[in-house]
């Protein structure tokens, strides 16, 4: 098993879908049970991350997060339906590293966690999948996958490829995409960007992934 996630999720059903799908991509996953003792959870789970709810029995998520965040540095990512800014706000305040929307994509949240983790750990090797509505993305070789096809991509497109994955659901500019590769002394300008992204696209196209990456014209791009 790779890393460990604790679920703290009070809706059984809800838990159970999250865990089958976190174990499909190599998670280990425990579901709390007792939420009147989540902190003593957390200590004796040791999890490399954590999802919390944020209505809860006894002590809402913040109460629990403010707890964790006496003791531990460990990710934590707020799932909830009460997205609102406050809620949004106060889950960052208390010490949260995300939040996410509920009802969300399982593919979504697979993208944040490991995301998430690689920021959190300097070591590497454990989180090796970034995977989006079908598509995998081997970040060990830079090559993608869906269903029994596969494209190799070069340093550029898998750079821009991953960035886009990362932030599955959300519009990532072209300027923070250009940023992003310049930091990586990866030189590039608008135009170069453009065709690029076509490369990708073409790419996605040859495997059928039709459609992955969506234009926004002259903001940036969303998968």
């Amino acid at each position: 098993m790779g890393y460990k996630i604790l679920i703290v999720e009070d809706d059984k059903d809800i838990a159970r879908v999250e865990k089958e799908h976190l174990e499909k991509w190599d998670f280990a996953v425990h579901c709390v049970e007792d939420f009147r003792q989540i902190a003593s959870e957390v200590i004796k789970y040791q999890p490399d991350l954590i999802l919390l709810d944020i209505k809860l029995p006894y002590y809402n998520g913040f109460y629990w997060c403010s707890e964790i965040r006496k003791f531990s540095k460990v990710p934590i990512v707020f799932l909830s339906s009460a997205d609102d800014d406050m809620n949004i706000v106060t889950a960052m305040e208390m010490g949260g590293d995300d939040f996410i929307a509920k009802p969300f994509s399982l593919s979504v949240l697979t993208a944040k966690i490991n995301a998430i983790l690689r920021r959190s750990y300097c070591f590497t090797g454990q989180v090796n999948i970034l995977e989006h509505k079908g598509l995998r993305l081997n970040l060990s070789d830079a090559e993608i996958f869906y269903g029994e096809h596969s494209a190799a991509l070069t340093r550029n497109e898998f750079k821009i490829l991953q960035l886009l994955m990362e932030n599955a659901g959300e519009m990532v500019s072209r300027d923070a995409i250009i940023m992003h590769l310049w930091e990586s002394e990866s030189f590039i300008d608008d135009n170069t960007l453009t065709v690029n992204v076509a490369r990708i696209r073409k790419k996605l196209n040859d495997i059928g992934a039709l459609d992955f990456i969506i234009t926004k014209k002259g903001i940036g791009y969303l998968v």
